[in-house]
C-alpha cells in the first residue's frame, strides 16, 4: 500500500499503542494532520492554545500512564515554545514523544524560515533527538524513539519531521507492533550482597522514587519494607508511588524537606535507593550524603547504569529495572523497630501545623480535602509556595496519584490536569495553582473546554509571587522589586471558558463551594483568598463537615 510520511508515521504510533496525542498545528505537518483526520477513537489529537501547555500534557500523561506522551508542535518557535515540557519530562524521567515539523531537506542549513537544528538544540536536553529524511526509515527510527523513550531511565525523545519527508509517498510498511522488553533483572549474588548489608544496619533507610513503578512492582515493594519494618522515604514529589497510610511511609525528601526527613537520612547506616536519580532536592542540595563518597552504606538501584555512580560512589550497585528488583526481594530482620516508629510518629506530626493567616486557613481546608476526596483522585501542581499543600498536607494511598514537576516549572498544573482527564474521564481531578503559577498556562482551560476534559482547580491567590517573595525578603528587606501582581478577575476568567467558578473568601465558605465544582459537569474554578487584610471569622474542621452535611441535606 501507498501512503505519504504523515500517514505513515500515525500508522506506526497506532501499532505501537499510542491512542491519545496533544498538539498545536503547524503548517509544517500538515500530512501528520491529515491523517489524524481518519484516526477518531484510535489516536486522538487534543488540540492545545500554546505549545508549552502542550509538551507539559504530554510529558504528564507519560507520567501518568507509563505509555510514551505524544506531542505535535510546528517549527521554530512551535518547538522552542515546547521546550519547557521537554525539560520536565527529562527531568520527572517520564517518557514522552515530541514530533517537530521541520523545513524541507532542499532547504536545510541555510537559516530558513523557523529552521533550528534540533539535534543540537536538544541534545542536552533528550535522551535523544533525531531527524527523519528518509520516508523509508521513519517505521525504524520511530520504533528505536518509542523503545529510548521507556527503557532504561524514561524521558523524552524529540523527532524532526522535515516537510516533504512527511509528503512523499512510500511503499514501507507501517511498524506491527512495539518490542516486547523486559526489565533488567538484579544478580543473585548482588540481591545477596545487598540483603546482607541491610540485615547488618541498625539504622537503614529505603529511598524510592521515579515513575515507571507498576502495580505490582510497587506492591513487592511495599511488602518487603513492611515485612523488614524499614523506614520509607519518597524522593522529590514521588509520594504516591508508595502508600501513604502504610506504617513504613514516614515522609518526603524533597523541597521544604522536613527537619525530621532530613535528620533520617543524614543518620542513616546505609540506604537502599531503589529507582532514584538523586537530584538537588532529595539530597538537600546534596549535603545529606557527602559527594562523592557517602557516610552512608548506599546501595543504589537503577534501571539505567549511567544513574549509578552518577553522582555517589554506592556500596553496591545494580543494574536492574525497579519492578524486577522489587520482586526479587525478601524480608529482612533487624534492631531497627524503634527507628522506624519514630519516624513514623514524627510524619504523622507534620499534618499538625498552625492556623495560617488571611481569609482562608489552608491547613483547614487541606485537613478537609484528605478527609474528603476520594482514594483514586489526581493530583496536579506547578511551581510556587502553594505546593507544600498538595505536597506535604495530603496523603497519598494506592491509588492516588501525584503529577507534580520535578523542575520546579511554573504553569504546568494545568495542563497536567487536563491531561490527567484525558487519560481518565471518570477520576476526581484537582489542580492547585498559586495565582502566577495559574497564569502561566490559563488558556489550557480551553483546551479543557473543548477536549471535555475539565478538572477542578483551585487557584491559591495571593497576589505575589509567593516564593521568590520569600527569598527577596530574606536576602533584601523591605525591597520589594518585580514579585507583586495585580490579577485578573479570575472567576469571570473561568466562567469565559464555561467553567464553574466563584470566589472563596474565607475558611467556612470552602466546603459548600467544593461541593458545588463537584456537582458541576463543566468543571470548576475556585478562587482562594489567602492575603486579604479583612480577616474574616475561621471554621474548625469540624465546623467545615458540618455545614457539609448541612449542604448535601439540603440538596436532598
Amino acid at each position: 500500500m501507498i501512503r505519504n510520511g504523515g500517514g505513515l508515521l500515525v500508522e506506526c504510533l497506532i501499532a505501537l499503542g499510542a491512542t491519545k496525542s496533544f498538539g498545536v498545528p503547524g503548517e509544517s505537518y500538515l500530512a501528520v494532520l491529515d491523517a489524524l483526520h481518519d484516526t477518531h477513537g484510535r489516536l486522538d489529537y487534543v488540540l492545545c492554545r500554546n505549545e508549552g501547555g502542550a509538551a507539559f500534557m504530554a510529558s504528564a500523561y507519560g507520567k501518568l500512564t507509563g505509555s510514551p506522551g505524544i506531542c505535535f508542535v510546528t517549527r521554530g518557535p512551535g518547538v522552542t515554545n515546547a521546550s519547557i515540557g521537554v525539560h520536565t519530562a527529562m527531568q520527572d524521567s517520564s517518557p514522552m514523544i515530541l514530533f517537530v515539523g521541520q523545513v524541507g531537506t532542499d532547504m536545510k542549513g541555510r537559516e530558513a524560515f523557523q529552521e533550528i537544528d534540533y539535534r543540537a538544540v536538544y541534545g542536552t536536553v533528550a535522551k535523544w533527538a533525531v531527524e527523519i529524511d528518509d520516508v523509508s526509515r521513519l517505521p525504524e527510527i520511530v520504533a528505536r524513539a518509542w523503545t529510548t523513550a521507556l527503557t532504561g531511565r524514561p524521558g523524552p525523545v524529540v523527532v524532526a519531521l522535515p516537510e516533504d519527508m512527511l509528503t512523499t509517498l512510500t511503499e514501507a510498511a507501517p511498524l506491527s507492533g512495539p518490542a516486547a522488553i523486559f526489565e533488567a533483572a538484579p544478580a543473585p549474588d548482588a540481591m545477596d550482597a545487598a540483603l546482607k548489608l541491610l540485615a547488618a544496619a541498625q539504622r537503614p533507610v529505603l529511598l524510592m522514587g521515579g515513575a515507571n513503578w507498576t502495580e505490582a512492582g510497587r506492591t513487592a515493594l511495599q511488602a518487603f519494607a513492611e515485612a523488614s519494618d524499614i523506614p520509607v522515604v519518597a524522593a522529590f514529589r514521588y509520594q504516591d508511588q508508595f502508600d501513604n497510610h502504610s506504617d513504613v511511609f514516614v515522609g518526603e525528601a524533597g523541597v521544604g524537606m522536613v527537619a525530621h526527613v532530613k535528620k533520617l537520612v543524614r543518620d542513616a547506616d546505609v540506604i537502599l535507593a531503589v529507582n532514584v536519580r538523586f537530584g538537588e532536592m532529595t539530597t538537600d542540595g546534596y549535603t545529606l550524603l557527602s559527594v562523592p563518597q557517602p557516610s552512608q552504606e548506599l546501595i543504589h538501584v537503577h534501571g539505567s547504569d549511567r544513574e549509578i555512580g552518577k553522582i555517589y560512589v554506592p556500596a553496591i550497585g545494580i543494574h536492574a529495572g525497579p519492578n524486577a528488583f522489587a520482586s526479587a526481594l525478601t524480608p529482612v530482620k533487624g534492631s531497627w523497630a524503634e527507628w522506624r516508629a519514630a519516624a513514623r510518629r514524627a510524619y504523622e506530626g507534620t499534618f499538625a501545623a498552625p492556623i495560617q493567616p488571611g481569609p482562608v486557613d489552608m491547613v483547614a481546608v487541606s485537613a478537609w480535602l484528605r478527609e474528603t476526596l476520594p482514594a483514586d483522585v489526581i493530583l496536579t501542581n506547578g511551581a510556587g509556595n502553594f505546593t507544600v499543600w498538595p505536597n506535604k498536607f495530603f496523603k497519598f494511598g494506592r491509588q492516588a496519584r501525584l503529577l507534580a514537576p520535578q523542575s520546579g516549572a511554573m504553569g504546568y498544573g494545568l495542563p497536567a490536569a487536563v491531561a490527567a482527564k484525558v487519560a481518565f474521564p471518570g477520576r476526581m481531578v484537582v489542580c492547585f495553582a498559586g495565582d502566577g503559577d495559574f497564569q502561566m498556562n490559563c488558556q489550557e482551560l480551553g483546551t479543557a473546554m473543548q477536549a471535555g476534559a475539565q478538572p477542578i482547580v483551585l487557584i491559591i491567590n495571593n497576589g505575589i509571587y509567593g516564593t521568590i517573595r520569600a527569598h527577596q525578603e530574606r536576602n533584601y528587606p523591605a525591597r520589594v522589586s518585580g514579585t507583586s501582581l495585580e490579577n485578573p478577575d479570575f472567576v469571570t476568567l473561568a466562567k469565559a471558558y464555561g467553567f464553574h467558578a466563584e470566589r472563596v473568601e474565607s475558611t467556612g465558605d470552602f466546603a459548600a463551594a467544593f461541593g458545588r465544582a463537584l456537582d458541576s459537569t463543566t468543571g470548576a474554578v475556585l478562587d482562594i483568598a489567602i492575603s486579604s487584610e479583612a480577616l474574616t471569622p475561621r471554621q474548625t474542621l469540624s465546623q467545615m463537615r458540618e455545614a457539609a452535611l448541612a449542604s448535601q441535606k439540603a440538596k436532598a
